[in-house]
């Protein structure tokens, strides 16, 4: 590498360290020692130092990305029943595949997402702008009367709803909602786990899941 500064080798220790360990990207130990980026993939090669993966590389940035939330604390027997209320309904209602981006808390109840909005907002301290309600609906209820109502009950501004679903192709003499079902998201990825991080602390509190090999043959 002509006529380029090169990293000495006596720094193998380091950044070891600081790429292994610290999760530093070889950008950011580029700027460490005042050099490039090719005088740290140069210094890597040389010295056999296994770089990261594309999906390595992105759960290192993703553990270094700061969370958009904060925790509460949890001084009341109310805070602590709560916690526990809003696990349990993100479980039974809540969107936990891995390839989400956030929470997505999905019901036609008003009282249920009033009792969730309420674990979401006594349990975290939220960027409200990060808030985002989704509205499933039919074609013959009034759509901003419906908005109007959630944007109420959720205190989530009108300006923060997406998009609604109208469903046109339905029984005019079927069940329906009244108020149609919505969608409550957040998009932090971070939050999602911590909810499915309660959830899986509460099931083994409660012992509860399927023992191995008891298959009930139902």
């Amino acid at each position: 590498m002509p006529n380029v500064a090169k990293i000495p080798t006596s720094e193998l220790t380091k950044i070891k360290k600081l790429y292994y360990k610290k999760g530093f990207s070889m950008s950011d130990i580029a700027s460490e020692f005042s050099v490039s980026v090719d005088a740290v993939v140069y210094f890597m090669r040389k010295h056999n130092l296994k770089r990261r993966n594309f999906s390595e590389a992105n759960a290192v940035l993703f553990e270094k990305k700061p969370a958009s939330f904060l925790f509460k604390p949890i001084r009341r027997l109310y805070d602590r029943e709560l916690k526990v209320v809003g696990a349990m309904l993100y479980w039974a209602e809540g969107y936990k595949s891995d390839k989400a981006s956030g929470i997505d808390f999905a019901n036609s109840n008003p009282e249920m997402i009033s009792l969730f909005m309420k674990f979401l907002r006594n349990t975290y301290k939220l960027d409200e702008s990060k808030l985002r309600i989704f509205i499933y609906c039919y074609s013959d209820q009034n759509y901003k009367k419906i908005k109007g109502f959630w944007s109420e009950l959720t205190k989530v501004p009108k300006e923060q709803f997406s998009k609604p679903y109208v469903r046109e192709d339905f029984r005019k003499d079927g069940r329906k909602m009244p108020f149609g079902l919505i969608h409550i998201r957040y998009n932090d990825k971070k939050l999602l786990l911590e909810i499915k991080s309660l959830i899986e602390c509460y099931k083994r509190k409660f012992r509860v899941g399927s023992p191995v090999g008891s298959g009930s043959g139902l």
